[in-house]
């Protein structure tokens, strides 16, 4: 089995952040040893150097040789980005482990909450995702599709149509996000798109509780499943990267929604 492991909006610094929350999620991660972590955006709250150097402390505790940290609008408030790039290298990166090739791209603006992929990267996330995979993966922090229960949508990408066709043009299977701490997912033609909810923030809308997603992919099945730190996990939707059909479980999610 191949895994991997999305954590998103950490926030950490803040005084919603929860601590404990974070630490018993890394434990969860390094007990289920996964191929790949990513992480995507908003590590902090206001993109202080301060809040950046606990963010990499409590990073530096996950046991996995293969990590994809992309930042978030909060990341880049107060020139934080400089502060990213000093302690986790590239805002963009590609990972090729195994069969999978994933992409991620900071689709943050400078002391903006909405966010925005550029034209001028779409030709280079094609070429990107050119080489044979089984699996393409695509993770950004902003939503490229609204989410239900976050309230009048203003924070989707704001070239959101322009990058879904950039991604169904090079095949993407999965595109993982993070941004309003709501988790979802959706299917649009043959992508697959997926929001992680917070895993370590108290800003929490309606009955939502701290989680993060793992995907696990065999063969041509993919299953991704929203793990609560401390408590159960729930399987949110599994596909298959080749025919395209897919389950997609909602009963819960509904329930969370319709309480807001």
């Amino acid at each position: 089995m191949f895994r991997i492991v999305q954590l998103s909006d950490l926030h950490c610094g803040q005084q919603y952040f929860l601590p404990q929350h974070l630490e018993r999620a890394i434990a969860e991660v390094n007990e289920m040893e996964p191929d790949v972590v990513v992480i995507s955006g908003d590590l902090t709250s206001h993109g202080f150097k301060d809040e950046y150097a606990l963010a990499r402390e409590y990073l530096n505790k996950v046991e996995c040789k293969s990590m994809v940290v992309i930042p978030g609008n909060h990341d880049s408030r107060n020139v934080g980005y400089v502060h990213f790039e000093e302690l986790f290298g590239e805002r963009n990166s590609v990972l090729r482990v195994g069969n999978a090739t994933i992409v991620a791209v900071d689709s943050s603006e400078p002391d903006l909450d909405n966010g925005q992929i550029g034209r001028g990267r779409y030709r280079w996330i094609e070429e990107q995702f050119a080489e044979e995979a089984d699996l393409r993966v695509f993770v950004l922090h902003h939503h490229l599709l609204p989410v239900p229960g976050t309230g009048r949508e203003r924070n989707i990408v704001n070239d959101a149509g322009d990058t879904l066709e950039t991604l169904q043009r090079a095949n993407v299977d999965l595109v993982l996000a993070g941004h309003k701490h709501v988790p979802y997912a959706w299917r649009l033609e043959n992508l697959f798109v997926v929001n992680a909810g917070t895993v370590s923030s108290s800003r929490l809308r309606g009955n939502g509780r701290p989680c993060y997603n793992v995907i696990e992919v065999e063969g041509t099945h993919v299953s991704v499943w929203r793990r609560y730190p401390f408590h159960e996990q729930e399987r949110i939707i599994q596909f298959s990267t080749d025919t395209k059909t897919y389950e997609k479980y909602t009963a819960k999610i509904e329930d969370e929604v319709r309480s807001l």
